[in-house]
């Protein structure tokens, strides 16, 4: 009956959920420079994970410049994992790796918090992050979450002034955040072909924005969402991937490889060559510089192009 009954809550959210009116309209967040290069040039950090989680994690980081370079006390940190619907890892982010991320981040002194709004069928928010454990994991590790759709004045329209977008309404603390990591997980993606960093910010649009960025030009469009912000660091937890389907489910391969960037674009089209070396039968195309998400990213400027960046491996 629990089933049933969050089944029909959810049809109703994903058809009556509306923009609030009267939201103030700001203008995007400046862009920063990338503090994580190595002679002027964008770097993605790759490692192949062991079974000491975070060892592999501090290893990714440090080959950038470490967590320290990120914030310190004073900060205020908001982590974007990927929590679209309840599915298991890596249809949503895995629990120990979120775990392993925000103890290192706290070990900064910032302030920490999570920010996500789920997906369709699975709000409230709330109820996904019950049903995934999230809810429990931070509520014992003292860090804030914040289920974007549950705070209806929350919001902010940005003028991003896209191609496809023009508009996009988000939300108000994430938008005043110091700054923001990204935590996407590493797959294929049955409408959006894949669902990486450059996607991720789906999770940060208003509900009532959602089902009419799924009518046309997806592609396009979840990447112009990004001219409204881009996150200061991202972390790809690539240990388990779809190689088919997805966001939810789909062909799982195990790479083991974790990867670590402040180039969107760059570490995108890294993780794609994970995807892509396993010759599964999907929509991607053989060469990554030809997805619509990343030409679309490098026509807005969002990432570097093919040979700007370095790949730190160890």
């Amino acid at each position: 009956m629990s089933n049933l009954a969050d089944s029909i809550e959810g049809v109703i959210h994903f058809l009556a959920d509306r923009v609030p009116a009267n939201l103030p309209t700001v203008p995007p967040r400046p862009r920063k420079a990338n503090p994580w290069c190595q002679d002027g040039a964008p770097v993605v950090s790759k490692v192949t994970a062991t079974r000491d989680l975070e060892t592999s994690v501090i290893k990714c980081l440090d080959l950038l410049g470490g967590f320290k370079k990120l914030a310190s006390a004073g900060d205020t940190v908001m982590v974007k994992p990927n929590f679209n619907s309840p599915d298991p890892y890596p249809g949503s982010t895995d629990l120990d790796f979120l775990k392993t991320v925000l103890e290192l981040l706290l070990q900064t002194g910032a302030k920490v918090i999570v920010g996500e709004s789920s997906g369709g069928m699975w709000r409230p928010t709330s109820k996904t992050m019950a049903k995934a454990g999230l809810t429990d994991l931070l509520a014992r590790m003292r860090v804030e979450l914040v289920a974007f759709d549950e705070h209806p004045r929350d919001w902010v329209h940005i003028s991003i002034n896209g191609d496809y977008l023009r508009k996009a309404t988000m939300p108000k603390s994430a938008y005043e955040a110091n700054k923001l990591v990204y935590l996407p997980c590493l797959k294929t993606h049955k409408m959006a072909r894949f669902s990486m960093s450059l996607k991720l910010g789906m999770g940060l649009i208003h509900p009532g924005q959602r089902l009419a960025m799924h009518m046309r030009n997806l592609e396009q469009k979840v990447v112009e969402i990004n001219l409204a912000w881009q996150p200061d660091l991202i972390i790809i937890d690539g240990r388990k991937v779809f190689i088919t389907g997805g966001p939810d489910k789909g062909e799982v391969a195990e790479p083991q490889v974790i990867l670590a960037s402040g180039d969107m674009v760059a570490i995108d089209v890294e993780a794609l060559k994970v995807l892509l070396s396993y010759k599964a039968r999907n929509r991607l195309p053989s060469n990554p510089w030809d997805s619509p998400q990343i030409v679309t990213a490098l026509r807005h400027g969002l990432g570097a192009r093919e040979g700007e960046y370095r790949v730190l491996t160890a």
